[in-house]
């Protein structure tokens, strides 16, 4: 049986239950004009946390039963998907547990803190597990996973309705592959209302697990190297995702590390946009294609200012 995806009208209820706390974000033009294609930049990075991951934790807690709230909150994240969690958990007066993995950005731990989320660090397998699980030993709460649940994936697929929107003819779309919900969100929505556009995932090849299992035609477990680019890049693919990917995308886009940064400097430089490394992946990777209206979708601009600084200074 096929792997669920959240429908059309799953996705424009989502719209109705996030308003008021994730924003209607900008999409504007790359000022690139140099190179063939027509690149437009969805500004998640704008979002009130720094991220799109703002839509699906607020669709997915908005349909927990008050009981469910009561329990509190907890989730598996290296910071985005935290932060998503947590401002809704407070806007909503409810605890927040977060597991975050030894590696993750101190930048991304400090905005849980702030947001009043208790931060626990784990090593990454024990990350990995409460990922598989949807559970973490000793920690009490209702689990909001960060990509494989339907109400997740049907608010980040409210992006797929506002570019079409400002933008209804447009030919490309190219989403950051994390854990694959923002990629399948957008995709579910893009299918039933623009079926012609292409869809690509983006990665960085330092830590491509999508490329993998495309390649592959199944899941396969990779060795992610670090980089700055954080926000992507696990050891492997879930199935169900990978399931989804296969229906919903056309491909998948893979970028170099020291192109993740020229796209990052280039969008500085020329749009005043300051993105985390995950954000700038879609840009590296449409940068030399052909004349087309192409989208990247800026997930996120949470990068550490001293990690931002030093890419500001390499030519």
């Amino acid at each position: 049986m096929p792997a669920l995806c959240p429908t059309l009208n799953d996705i424009r209820a989502a719209r109705e239950a996030i308003r008021g706390s994730a924003i209607r974000t900008p999409l504007v033009r790359l000022n690139a004009h140099e190179i063939p294609a027509e690149i437009y930049l969805k500004l998640e990075n704008l979002q009130p946390i720094g991220s799109f991951k703002i839509r699906g934790a607020a669709n997915a807690m908005a349909h927990l039963s008050a009981e469910e709230l009561q329990r509190g909150v907890v989730t598996a994240s290296a910071g985005n998907m935290a932060q998503g969690v947590a401002w809704r958990a407070r806007e909503l007066g409810i605890p927040c547990t977060v597991i975050a993995p030894e590696t993750a950005p101190e930048t991304k731990i400090r905005a849980i803190e702030r947001l009043n989320g208790r931060v626990l660090k784990v090593s990454y397998e024990a990350w990995w597990r409460a990922f598989e699980e949807r559970t973490y030993p000793g920690v009490e709460g209702t689990f909001i996973h960060a990509f494989d649940d339907l109400n997740v994936m049907a608010g980040n697929g409210t992006i797929a309705l506002e570019i079409l929107e400002d933008l209804p003819d447009v030919d490309m779309v190219v989403i950051p592959w994390g854990g694959g919900g923002l990629a399948c969100g957008i995709a579910s929505a893009m299918r039933e209302l623009k079926p012609a556009a292409k869809i690509f995932a983006a990665e960085v090849a330092t830590a491509a697990p999508l490329t993998a299992a495309w390649k592959a035609g199944s899941p396969r477990v990779i060795e992610p190297q670090r980089s700055f680019v954080d926000g992507i890049g696990g050891k492997s693919v879930f199935p169900r995702m990978f399931e989804r990917a296969k229906q919903l995308l056309d491909g998948v886009l893979v970028a170099e590390v020291d192109q993740v940064a020229a796209a990052l400097r280039l969008m500085a430089e020329r749009n005043r946009i300051i993105a985390e490394g995950a954000g700038a992946t879609p840009v590296a990777c449409v940068l030399d294609r052909p004349k087309s209206k192409i989208v990247c979708v800026v997930s996120g601009g949470n990068i550490d200012l001293s990690k931002l600084a030093e890419i500001f200074g390499t030519n």
